[in-house]
């Protein structure tokens, strides 16, 4: 870890930023948003004292790791009274937290949850979603004296997570309120690339194991598209070789091998991520990729 942190400077931020609220506010989007795409980091570092991270965005001064949760109720059954407590969890364990609400919803809304936001110590920021909906004149204004009233500690960031309205003010804000500290995790795990790395070792298993000699060793695979909804993931991936002969070996006569893999790599990954998964697979010729430099690098070789 120490090599790791080597290059990291001294002024370097870094915290856990949770997103909470009650259902259908925008959260979800927001955190796409925020993110810039919405993708569940998988690592193997045990964090007994967080919870699911949904996204780290990394530059060279800073990394946040955002979480969503699920939406604040009233619980009816067990999976419920799980959910509530992965989302007060989210109030023990953030650096800072987001509280958001839309132009709809009663302030009062489950005033339990909101009674311990407002006793929070940590940074509360308040995001007024959907202003894109509000009509008549001074109806913001009235919504920002409610919610100030309710919560006098939070500052208030009335936006449009879908037209992307002052979320960007957001965003700076998030990184000023940061606390000194090295990264949670490596600085390579960026929003997409452990979920994607999987992704590729799957299909780069599949076909170490139905080719042989040269074959699988002349390959590299990449997924240029990782689409995740509520129940499914679309995924598009490229397997590069470095002939075209090598093309044909691995299509094989009527696509007959490659559309083996493909079946044999979505049921694994199906199973890997617990969803439903649209696996497209394209083969491409990159003549010689193993000895170019620039190719190395765009593969994630060489930094």
């Amino acid at each position: 870890m120490e090599e790791a942190n080597k290059d990291i400077p001294q002024s370097h931020k870094a915290g856990f930023v949770n997103i909470v609220g009650n259902p259908n506010v925008g959260k979800s989007t927001l955190m796409n948003d925020l993110v810039g795409e919405r993708i569940s980091i998988i690592t193997s570092k045990a964090q007994t004292t967080r919870h699911r991270i949904m996204g780290i965005v990394n530059t060279p001064e800073y990394q946040i790791v955002y979480s969503d949760t699920p939406g604040v109720l009233k619980p009816k059954y067990k999976l419920q009274e799980s959910m509530l407590e992965f989302s007060e969890g989210a109030l023990t364990d953030a650096d800072i937290l987001l509280y958001v609400t839309d132009v709809i919803e009663n302030p009062e809304k489950n005033k339990d949850f909101l009674d311990r936001v407002a006793k929070e110590d940590v940074p509360v920021l308040l995001v007024i979603n959907k202003i894109d909906m509000l009509k008549g004149d001074g109806e913001l204004e009235k919504l920002v004296d409610q919610w100030h009233e309710r919560l006098p500690k939070a500052e208030i960031f009335p936006t449009s997570a879908l037209e992307h309205f002052n979320v960007d003010n957001l965003k700076r804000r998030i990184v000023e309120l940061l606390p000194p500290s090295p990264p949670f995790f490596g600085k390579d795990a960026l929003t997409d690339k452990p979920a994607r790395f999987f992704v590729t070792e799957i299909i780069r298993e599949k076909l170490l194991l139905n080719y042989d000699k040269e074959i699988p060793y002349s390959t590299e695979v990449l997924v240029e598209k990782f689409e995740e909804k509520e129940n499914s993931i679309h995924i598009m991936s490229v397997i590069y070789v470095e002939r075209d002969s090598q093309k044909g070996i691995l299509i094989g006569k009527g696509g007959e091998k490659i559309k083996k893999i493909g079946i044999e790599a979505r049921h694994d990954i199906e199973k890997f991520f617990g969803k439903k998964v649209f696996l497209e697979i394209f083969v491409k010729v990159e003549k010689d990729w193993r000895n170019r430099e620039n190719k190395l690098r765009a593969f994630g070789y060489i930094e």
